[in-house]
């Protein structure tokens, strides 16, 4: 009996799905030409997201999408377990600045983090700033903080509804009043305070023509120096070159208050320029330290004017350098750290002690040297996993790192580089058992014979009879590395007898440069072999089936998967691609989008506009062809990945698709790219993702947690 009534639910699932009724979206005759190639874009008019139009698409579709959602019983079950599981205490990383010691906390469900500080590491904590204040909704976020030498002042940066851009604001520690400084218009910019706690250093552009309209291309950002109690207009403009429109800045104050260190940079172009200023010259002027733009450089601190940069000039996997301002033609750099056989991806100077994290297979290594190179010891990490931290100043003799995994929550460590040894700070507790379940790592070839690391997580006894759930994400790009990393959501997916495969891609920063650059430009399909490559292992190896496999990725990794699944649509059952880059023939035409023409090409130029045009997602839909079940994702207020992307991406999905596996759009509102969303709306929105593969892959959710 149980098995005829099975059987009667599945079909009438599969009438459901077959029923599905899309909203018609106009077509339109826009066609564009690119050398002399007709390129029709049916879905421009979508790209205006403040159009009556569009905002009526935009409901039409949600409502379609949340009437699908809402159907699928098992939603509220993987809601409730999700709500259970993120209902714990989270931390930040430690800073110190005066007297106190800062750090971020979240009671479990709090859509924001509070800002703590307490006076001795034992002490007991004080609020500083609850942005859960700033709003009914949680929908704006604390964005950045920073505070004063003397620790007297906050600095802090808030986000609303997700987007880009910040506001700063004031906050006298002592009294908890807010101050009259407030700076608008400031974008991809950290803040930096004076030695002497007067006032601040930042990056802003000039006022939008149209503050509304997200498409809107940034150029000319300037540095700025803004002291306390004056108003914005009379902040002093310390560097712009209006001769280089495409030019970013990024101030920072050394530790000892000497020099203004300026990073510059051309977009995401993993190459940028150095130049400095004497803050006690007697009449400061910027001058050019690095100016070819041959490579990254980062500074790490100084002894006087002996400057440390990390770099990857004649070094892809990175090294560490001194330069002498006195003498700091290149013949003259002092290689202090010469490049390993590991990938260096960071490096701190404290306590006269260069820390620094090198990356063995995209998992944590921490090395310690002095300033001369020489070793000094290696810090010991529990397991396969990613260590961050080890801020402060160069006289400080503690610090703060956290190690995580895909099966360990971020626990924050204080370490004391007198004693050389570490004792936890803050260690969350989850009502879970995450003993059950395992993290290995294997390697494959991918379709050129690249030898490719991927993560695999998933309950011990795993069975290999290709009946498994797999959550295949990745996203190769930017040189961003995809190393070990602890997700509630993850959890859950676990805990539905899910298996997690995270791919290290080219693209990425995993290996140093050179793996980055074999996934750039024309080289960019090596990428989307990469993760094919991936998906046929499992199949091949019987973790999975083509369909119990899902694809997912964010941003860059949306077009990842947006390029695989239109590549090769037979191979995966479900596909997530969230936020992505859709339309590669106009995404250097919108908001930052011409910072990434470094990685992707444009297609202005005519070599690199046929690689776009091969593998871009919004082009290579074709009518008549089954593609997987899809659950697009965006949200209304990005204004970095602009949401016409996806919106004429699933737009042009629904027309062309043949099968009855839904395709469907998810445009949360109020929200952006993701930074500050509030913790309902990423409750609601893994809930939906979940519920979705649960339906499209036959995946079992249990009643009860299971490991």
């Amino acid at each position: 009996m149980k098995i005829i009534v099975a059987a009667l639910l599945a079909a009438a699932l599969v009438g459901q799905i077959a029923k599905l009724n899309y909203p018609k979206t106009r077509k339109s005759d826009h066609v564009d030409v690119y050398h002399g190639a007709q390129t029709p874009d049916a879905y421009r008019w979508l790209e205006d997201q403040n159009s009556a139009e569009t905002g009526a698409w935009v409901q039409e579709q949600n409502k379609l999408t949340f009437s699908y959602l809402e159907s699928i019983p098992e939603r509220n079950a993987i809601r409730a377990r999700l709500k259970k599981l993120w209902d714990h205490e989270r931390y930040s990383n430690v800073f110190k600045e005066g007297n106190h010691y800062f750090f971020s906390r979240n009671d479990g469900l709090q859509n924001q983090s509070v800002l703590y500080r307490v006076a001795s590491l034992d002490g007991r904590p004080e609020v500083l700033l609850d942005p859960n204040k700033f709003s009914k909704d949680g929908t704006i976020a604390l964005a950045q903080a920073a505070v004063s030498p003397d620790g007297r002042t906050l600095a802090y940066g808030i986000t609303v509804s997700g987007s880009d851009w910040r506001e700063w604001k004031f906050l006298d520690i002592e009294s908890r009043a807010e101050l009259t400084d407030h700076l608008l218009w400031s974008k991809f910019s950290g803040i930096s305070w004076s030695k002497d706690a007067k006032g601040v250093f930042y990056s802003a552009y000039e006022k939008p023509a149209d503050p509304k309209d997200s498409r809107a291309p940034l150029y000319y950002q300037k540095l700025y120096y803004h002291r306390l109690g004056t108003p914005q207009a009379q902040d002093e403009l310390v560097y712009e070159r209006k001769d280089q429109k495409e030019w970013g800045f990024g101030g920072e104050v050394s530790d000892d208050g000497r020099y203004l260190i300026i990073s510059v940079w051309k977009g995401t172009e993993r190459k940028n320029g150095i130049f400095y200023k004497d803050l006690k010259a007697a009449q400061p002027a910027v001058l050019e330290l690095l100016k070819d733009f041959d490579a990254i450089y980062r500074f790490i601190g100084n002894e006087g004017e002996r400057l440390f940069f990390y770099t990857t000039w004649n070094a892809p996997r990175g090294r560490i350098i001194a330069i002498d301002l006195r003498h700091p033609e290149r013949e003259n750099w002092q290689e202090v750290l010469p490049q390993a056989a590991d990938n260096l991806e960071e490096a701190s100077y404290i306590h006269r002690t260069l820390v620094a994290n090198y990356l063995r297979d995209a998992h944590s290594r921490i090395r310690m040297f002095d300033g001369e190179g020489k070793h000094l010891r290696d810090l010991g990490v529990p397991g396969i996993g990613s260590v961050v931290g080890f801020g402060g100043k160069q006289t400080d003799t503690e610090t703060f790192y956290t190690f995580t995994s895909f099966t360990s929550p971020p626990t924050i460590y204080h370490y004391d580089l007198k004693t050389n040894t570490s004792r936890v700070f803050r260690q969350p507790k989850l009502e879970a058992d995450l003993t059950h379940y395992e993290t290995k790592q294997v390697f494959y070839r991918s379709k050129d014979g690249t030898r490719v690391p991927m993560f695999l997580t998933h309950r011990q006894g795993l069975r290999l009879d290709s009946s498994n759930p797999v959550y295949l994400y990745g996203y190769g790009g930017f040189r961003v590395s995809l190393t070990p990393a602890f997700s509630v959501s993850r959890l859950v997916w676990l805990e539905m007898g899910g298996v997690l495969a995270i791919p290290n891609l080219r693209g990425g920063g995993e290996y140093g440069d050179t793996w980055h650059q074999a996934g750039t430009k024309l080289k960019k399909q090596n990428v989307f072999d990469d993760f094919i490559a991936a998906a046929q292992w499992l199949i091949d190896n019987r973790y999975t089936s083509p369909r119990k496999l899902a694809i997912a990725g964010g941003s860059n990794g949306g077009l990842l998967v947006g390029a695989c699944m239109t590549q090769r649509p037979e191979l995966f059952g479900a596909a997530i691609p969230q936020v992505g880059v859709m339309d590669m023939l106009r995404f250097h035409k919108m908001t930052i989008g011409w910072a990434w023409v470094s990685d992707y090409g444009s297609a202005d130029n005519p070599e690199e506009f046929k690689a776009l045009r091969a593998y871009s997602p919004l082009h290579n839909l074709k009518r008549g062809v089954t593609y997987p079940a899809t659950l697009v994702t965006t949200s209304d207020h990005d204004d970095r990945v602009v949401p016409g992307h996806s919106f004429k991406f699933a737009a042009a999905l629904q027309a062309a698709h043949e099968g009855s596996a839904p395709v469907l759009i998810r445009i949360q509102t109020k929200a952006g790219h993701g930074l500050g969303t509030p913790i309902s709306f990423v409750i609601e929105e893994q809930a939906d993702i979940f519920a979705f593969l649960a339906r499209n892959l036959n995946v079992k959710v249990p009643s009860e947690p299971r490991p």
